[in-house]
């Protein structure tokens, strides 16, 4: 049996979803509405998304993916929509679409009054030797494993693309514990937002420019791997490779719009590279060659995910026109000025060139370029803005409670600050997706830093820490003084005491790890294990040995006691002098069990030479 619906929307990612809820809230009952996605869950790549998106909160800036996923499903199902998984449309024929069900085993027909097809995009492969040993992975696939199902695929990675995704996956790596020594970008500069490799390189993760990777090396499995500089034709320079040891190799080189379904359809494809390569011909309402056929999301050209979501619902608003034979001219045209509006700076640039080959023409420029140069009165706890580049960002500003912060008008402006309205409350720290904002404030003998912190553990209150500067460096020592927890958005806030004069120097740190105080080396007895014990009320020397075994190893407590005797004086109050030193036992030196049963047996033969009949030596 063929099923008729109204709107097939083929991917649940953020433009299907989009999609389907302007149509279903349009037409009025989502029941004709039938979204197919080969996923076990829906959501497309935003149940994979741990970080804050940027935007504004109009499309759910500082909010993480996998939470906007879930809020867009859960309004999709309120609408009546439903969401078959696990499901592939296999083939668009003349007459009829097939889908294969992998839960059921069987393939179902459909036939569709209008299509919006919003498959997403595939991960583009690197050729390098050795590239198919198991440890090489997609970013995507990393993701998968890391944050959908929580396994870590590595311990150690090399990262190669500084894009965006490439900077978001290493971030996300350090959080779940990986050691990321590297991420290698062929090109002159990174790729991804500024803010994002500020972040990463924070945390002491090189970028090498200008770099590409020769080979995996291991047999099988990735063992590690050989990088090396490449000139302008990126061509690899002789002499300039190095060798990393890693057990993982995260391949983040881009994207290219998955196209396979859109071309059965009939609609026609150009190539166009600003957009990832081929790409369905649509004109602004994200319409094909094909009257019925519409497209949104990376399909229609890499971006991302917030433009994805309003290309979708422009493509569902125009799809519920014509079901319905309503205007939605108005929703339609604020949708539009929202991708106007997004794309106006500079990293949009791409996109707007790509979408010029089509006929498609979107303005640029009308934001702020200028960098705040005040940094606002000393002594005041005040926010500092680290955020050089203009991304279409600002929920900085649509949080900060007096309105002391702002981004000149457009969504691309580089936000500022005015100090006169600003008190300090931090809120602007937790809520910025780039981590670009500090907290400083100087005191007589110190200075407060506020660092915006995603990782575990939280440090404690007095917690003592290498103090870091924005390459990651080790610059001082200090320590934290509180944290500032926020326990609905996840960034929290540690201040740390950094030395005068070091507050525009510090923007990270370091949890220093906990050195074990040997006490008694022969036992592996620490400070910590005696001072324990000593807690539970046992203060006597002998007492310690018997519970501890200190002093009872081969050097029969010469380095030890002493040491012990100390802490007792310092945990109880009680001079060295009054405490019992303990006994002295023999052996003074371990002596082998052999050269005791040899003389034992010597005197026992002694002995039974001038005894009738005495011992044997055996």
């Amino acid at each position: 049996m063929v099923r008729h619906v109204k709107a097939l929307v083929v991917g649940s990612g953020p433009a299907g979803l989009t999609g389907a809820i302007a149509i279903a809230e349009s037409v009025g009952d989502g029941k004709d509405v039938v979204i197919i996605d080969e996923g076990i869950e829906p959501g497309g790549q935003l149940p994979k998304q741990t970080h804050k998106f940027f935007g504004h909160e109009g499309f759910y800036a500082s909010v993480r993916g996998f939470e906007i996923g879930n809020l867009l499903v859960k309004k999709v199902k309120s609408l009546g929509v439903e969401i078959i998984q696990q499901a592939t449309v296999t083939g668009i024929y003349e007459d009829v679409i097939t889908v294969y069900d992998r839960v059921n085993n069987i393939v179902n027909e459909y036939l569709a009054d209008y299509l919006l097809i919003a498959t997403g995009a595939t991960e583009k492969f690197l050729a390098f030797k050795n590239n198919t040993l198991p440890g090489v992975y997609g970013a995507g696939a990393v993701q998968t494993l890391m944050n959908q199902y929580k396994v870590l695929p590595g311990q150690s990675f090399l990262i190669v693309g500084a894009g965006n995704i490439g900077l978001i996956v290493a971030y996300q790596l350090v959080q779940a514990g990986a050691e990321v020594k590297a991420i290698v970008e062929a090109s002159s500069r990174v790729g991804g937002y500024a803010v994002h490799a500020n972040k990463v390189k924070r945390l002491g993760i090189p970028i090498l420019l200008r770099h590409t990777i020769l080979e995996a090396i291991g047999k099988d499995k990735v063992r590690g791997a050989v990088v090396a500089e490449i000139d302008e034709r990126f061509k690899p320079i002789p002499g300039t490779e190095k060798e990393f040891v890693v057990d993982a190799i995260c391949l983040a080189v881009g994207l290219q719009p998955n196209v396979e379904l859109v071309a059965q359809t009939g609609a026609k494809l150009v190539y166009i590279p600003e957009l990832g390569g081929y790409v369905p011909l649509r004109d602004e309402n994200m319409r094909t060659t094909v009257h019925n056929v519409f497209v949104a999301g990376d399909l229609a050209g890499i971006e991302e995910a917030t433009t994805a979501m309003i290309e979708g619902y422009i493509a569902g608003y125009n799809i519920a026109q014509e079901l319905t034979g309503k205007s939605f001219k108005e929703k339609i045209e604020k949708m539009k000025k929202e991708l106007e509006e997004f794309r106006r700076g500079p990293f949009s640039k791409k996109v707007r060139d790509g979408l010029k080959k089509m006929g498609i023409v979107f303005p640029e420029g009308g934001y702020r370029e200028e960098q705040q140069v005040d940094k606002g009165p000393m002594g005041k706890l005040r926010a500092v803005i680290e955020c050089p580049q203009a991304i279409p960002c600002n929920p900085c500003e649509t949080s900060c409670p007096t309105g002391a912060i702002n981004v000149g008008g457009n969504i691309n402006g580089i936000p500022q600050i005015d100090y006169t309205k600003c008190i300090g409350c931090g809120v602007c720290v937790m809520k910025c997706p780039g981590l670009a904002i500090f907290m400083i404030q100087e005191k007589d003998e110190y200075s407060l830093v506020g660092i915006p912190y995603e990782l575990l553990p939280i440090p404690s209150n007095g917690t003592k820490v290498k103090l870091l500067d924005r390459e990651g460096k080790d610059v001082t020592d200090g320590e934290v003084d509180h944290v500032a927890l926020n326990n609905k958005g996840k960034t929290h806030i540690v201040f740390l005491k950094v030395p005068k004069g070091f507050e525009d120097v510090v923007r990270s740190f370091r949890i220093l790890a906990k050195s074990e105080e040997f006490i008694c080396r022969c036992e592996e007895i620490t400070k910590e294990d005696i001072e324990r014990v000593i807690d539970m009320g046992i203060t006597d020397y002998e007492e310690l040995r018997r519970v501890l075994r200190i002093g009872m190893g081969p050097c029969g407590g010469k380095t030890c006691r002493t040491l012990t005797l100390q802490i007792l004086s310092e945990k109880t109050g009680r001079p060295v002098s009054e405490i019992e030193l303990g006994a002295y036992r023999p052996p003074t030196m371990p002596t082998p069990f052999e050269a005791v049963v040899k003389s034992v047996l010597t005197e026992n033969s002694e002995v039974s030479e001038n005894i009738p009949g005495g011992v044997k030596d055996e």
